[in-house]
């Protein structure tokens, strides 16, 4: 689940965290919050469906109380229960990956009930929700694009969501485009059947040692990779001290990866970096960053010193 561009990011900020706070902060405690860091990102993936259960919940009960009520109209006394009995979720709820997780973990959104009941009305009166209601009968693929479109349209988008996510952990600010896709394609596979729907963190052991093997190349050959950067700076004829120290970075990682991983392509390495600069560092970082990496890229292979495409 957690894919190496999401790892490539992770790398960057601690590494620019890491060298503005090495004397508060030791090359140990850096490899551990980047561990934290992608665990939490895997936290967010998980929260993010129990947020959709709980959700769900919160609507049965507000039915149920409906039903109570002192003078109960017709339609608190025989509510549509589609959005209760979704299929989708009712086939989440049984996951064994999602029940172990939780299990483990034992996330919840019940210490935010307000946010979670001004959520719940955002929904209610969504067109997204509105037209789902409206047709009749029951269908899972439908159960499931109901969510997927909640997701993209009310809840991704949420201002109120977002500020919850960042008051509950700072790991989270950058993280939910990324993450929020994940969630959609797991709906997506929950729809279509295909083995297990739920990712793991890893897809496998060489992607969960990536961060950790890349950060730490990354801070042992920086040396190198800035005395690369400092030649081809000059020979492009860009001003080395008006560097964004984020852009140097961005090259440091980089470039480690392309002398350390010799089967992934030079123009993977490139783009992942150059997007990263684009978001993460100043307007003309894509087009400077994008100039000096391919400099160094085209040295290192006329040098023999990399082999590959």
């Amino acid at each position: 689940m957690i894919n190496r561009i999401l790892i490539r990011i992770k790398v960057v900020q601690m590494m620019y965290s890491y060298l503005l706070t090495q004397e508060e902060k030791s090359f140990a405690d850096a490899k551990k919050e980047l561990k934290k860091s992608l665990e939490m990102a895997y936290r967010l993936y998980n929260y993010i469906f129990v947020l959709m259960v709980e959700l769900t919940d919160m609507q049965d009960r507000r039915l149920d109380a409906a039903k109570n009520k002192y003078l109960p109209s017709e339609e608190d006394l025989h509510p549509n229960m589609k959005f209760v009995n979704n299929e989708f979720i009712k086939r989440l709820r049984s996951s064994n990956e999602y029940a172990e997780y939780q299990k483990e973990n034992k996330l919840t959104w019940h210490d935010d009930d307000i946010f979670l009941k001004l959520l719940l009305d955002k929904i209610l009166k969504s067109e997204t929700y509105t037209d789902y209601m409206s047709k009749p009968g029951n269908d899972f693929a439908a159960d499931c694009e109901l969510w997927r479109d909640l997701l993209k349209k009310v809840v991704f988008i949420d201002d109120d969501f977002i500020d919850q996510l960042e008051s509950k952990s700072v790991y989270w600010n950058d993280d939910l485009e990324t993450i929020g896709t994940f969630v959609l394609k797991t709906i997506k596979r929950f729809e279509t059947g295909n083995g297990k729907a739920f990712m793991p963190m890893y897809k496998d052991e060489e992607d969960s040692l990536f961060g950790e093997q890349l950060f730490t190349k990354a801070v042992l050959g920086r040396d190198r990779c800035d005395n690369l950067i400092n030649r081809f700076i000059v020979t492009e004829n860009w001003d080395a001290d008006r560097v964004a120290f984020m852009d140097r970075v961005v090259m440091d990682v980089a470039i480690t990866e392309v002398l350390n991983y010799p089967a992934i392509p030079t123009r993977v390495t490139l783009n992942e970096y150059i997007e990263i600069a684009k978001y993460y560092s100043t307007p003309r970082s894509g087009q400077f960053v994008n100039g000096i990496l391919n400099s160094i890229i085209n040295y290192l292979k006329d040098e023999r010193i990399i082999v590959k495409e």
